[in-house]
């Protein structure tokens, strides 16, 4: 029962993460992604006060949380006038089992979970900084930040006067293709939201952005006493990577980057080419749920087509009579627009979402759809009058000002926003999901644009890891290739599998690589191609069994790789990742129980 509640958080979480755009935008008292690191609900906010933690220029770490040591350190807010105001950036790290000075230890590796509006304390705090630990390997710390605007950061972008008027704004808010007015209504709002963003700023707003975070992460490795960056990003984190090699490149010790965003694309603002292998990814669903037969599967289909058109039927069924719901906790209606947002969203966690998915998408066609809706709603809002309860919950803003600012300013006028969205639907259906993205920054500040955008071409002192899947739904495998070629001597890894970064499916191969790489500095050679051991759907005798080809796999493997195995297993299970974000999204329906107001 604990197993089956944690994944349905996670299918939750993956939703609001792609409908809800802002992946944290339901206020509820502490982030949904604290809670799938964190090794219990509480665990994560016991009696440590950041505010507390003194600032300092060096890095001054002082025991936090369990296994854990925490640090504030001082950058100027803008690089370019270092004597300036400040900003603040909060660190967390999961100390190498050797100390320094040893000659067995190797330094810190920085870690970014992606986004953008990421935390990558939230990422290191909990079991999720453990596991990616074991990943890496004993010699090095596990370092996780969060970036310059967001979280525990400051200045913190945060447009709303209360986390009140958030949860308000964010129940109104509805996807592009929601309704004939969706365009213009996203329009409107976008607009509403950049004057929000201009009405707050003292003058900090413009440089939250990804050139200024990549100063700051060489700000960070030199008060570490190093001169050269390690580092593993993911999905827009692979941005930030291939930003700091392309700016510093002969800072590079290691540097992964995985799950690779078209950086050129990004920085123009266009967010077009991003779902070139997102109909891969369904059809892996297809495939896997056909393959597994009745037991591995509970919407299962004698074929794969039989399963894609059983999955139609549901679409047009809603799509003509959405179906009134009615559960101990909520009500409303279930409609085609929040299916095929829960669809799109499970793409990104094969491994952890596809068996639960088939359960609620079986039962729906039964005629009871409670399960995808409580699904797709997070628990009842629940008002604090203690601020610092609801202080790390404005990552809505923070998402927005970095791809805002990042990027080419967006034409402002409706024709133009119709005109994107038109084209980014011709180009795939998943384009009404997506086109929020680029909409959401046509209202925003204009911002002198004197920042870094390219070009992304560099002979970095040690050639860089790019990873990519096979049929990852947002970042192909062909944006992987392509930055590549802009850096001399790097190499793309492929992983032959569904799912957003290589943590979404359990390799031992890929991880190996990428644990050799951070050792010895050996990129795999080129063309290599790992592959997952087991199916996010195993072909079992039972329903719920174990999945035999990973119980066999850990009985022939070694301790070591056994540990790796178990972790990267682990990950997989996890939808860990902070995926670009849809700014115009559905937010579920939460009850404000409060007497705060």
């Amino acid at each position: 029962m604990q197993r089956t509640k944690f994944i349905f958080l996670s299918l939750s979480t993956i939703l609001i993460w792609m409908l809800g755009g802002l992946w944290l935008l339901r206020s509820d008292s502490q982030s949904t992604l604290s809670l799938l690191w964190s090794t219990s609900e509480g665990a994560l906010f016991d009696e440590f006060s950041w505010e507390k933690l003194k600032p300092s220029k060096d890095l001054e770490w002082r025991k936090c949380f369990p296994k854990r040591q925490c640090a504030r350190l001082i950058v100027p807010l803008n690089h370019s006038d270092p004597e300036g105001p400040e900003a603040v950036i909060a660190l967390i790290r999961k100390r190498s089992i050797f100390r320094e000075g040893s000659r067995f230890y190797r330094g810190p590796v920085l870690f970014n979970p992606g986004g953008p509006g990421g935390s990558g304390v939230d990422m290191i705090q909990g079991t999720g900084g453990d596991l990616l630990s074991l990943l890496i390997g004993p010699q090095f710390d596990a370092v996780g930040f969060d970036p310059r605007g967001i979280a525990r950061s400051t200045p913190r972008a945060s447009f709303f006067k209360t986390d009140v008027e958030r949860v308000l704004w964010g129940q109104s808010l509805g996807p592009v293709n929601n309704s004939d007015e969706g365009i213009a209504r996203t329009w409107a709002r976008a607009k509403v939201f950049g004057e929000l963003a201009a009405e707050t700023d003292y003058g900090y707003l413009r440089h939250i952005n990804t050139d200024q975070t990549a100063r700051d992460m060489l700000r960070i490795v030199e008060a570490h006493g190093r001169s050269k960056i390690q580092y593993w990003g993911f999905s827009y984190g692979s941005v930030l990577g291939a930003t700091f090699a392309a700016m510093f490149p002969d800072k590079i010790e290691r540097l992964v980057i995985d799950g690779v965003v078209d950086s050129e694309n990004y920085y123009a603002t266009l967010w077009s080419n991003n779902l070139l292998d997102t109909d891969k990814a369904l059809e892996s669903f297809f495939t896997g749920c056909a393959e597994a037969g009745p037991h591995g599967c509970q919407f299962w289909a004698p074929t794969a087509d039989d399963v894609r058109q059983n999955l139609t039927a549901l679409y047009d069924s809603l799509r003509s009579q959405p179906r009134p719901i009615k559960t101990e906790t909520t009500y409303g209606l279930l409609n085609y627009g929040m299916l095929r947002g829960l669809i799109f969203g499970a793409l990104y966690s094969p491994y952890s979402v596809f068996p639960v998915l088939a359960q609620a998408l079986a039962e729906l066609a039964a005629g009871d759809g409670r399960r995808i809706f409580e699904a797709l709603h997070p628990p009842p809002y629940q008002c604090s009058c203690d601020p610092s309860k609801t202080q790390f919950k404005s990552v809505t803003d923070a998402q927005s000002a970095i791809l805002c600012n990042d990027g080419d300013d967006v034409p402002g006028d409706l024709q133009s926003s119709q005109e994107y969205f038109e084209m980014l639907t011709k180009a795939s259906s998943w384009g009404e999901i997506w086109a929020g993205i680029r909409m959401n920054c046509l209202g925003w500040p204009k911002f002198p644009k004197d920042h870094f955008q390219g070009p992304f071409e560099a002979n970095t002192s040690h050639p860089i890891l790019l990873i990519g899947n096979t049929a990852d739904p947002v970042t192909p495998l062909w944006a992987a290739k392509k930055m590549s070629g802009g850096f001399t001597g790097s190499v793309v890894l492929t992983q032959n599998s569904a799912g957003h970064c290589s943590l979404s499916a359990p390799s031992l191969c890929t991880q190996k690589y990428i644990r050799q790489y951070f050792v010895d500095g050996t990129l795999p050679e080129a063309g290599t191609v790992c592959e997952p051991i087991g199916k996010p759907f195993p072909k079992v005798p039972f329903p719920g069994g174990e999945d035999p080809i990973q119980k066999a796999y850990m009985a022939v493997i070694n301790g070591d790789d056994q540990e790796i195995f178990a972790a990267i297993s682990e990950l997989s299970k996890m939808p860990v990742i902070s995926p670009p974000f849809l700014p115009n999204p559905r937010v579920q329906a939460e009850r404000l129980t409060s007497n705060c107001l």
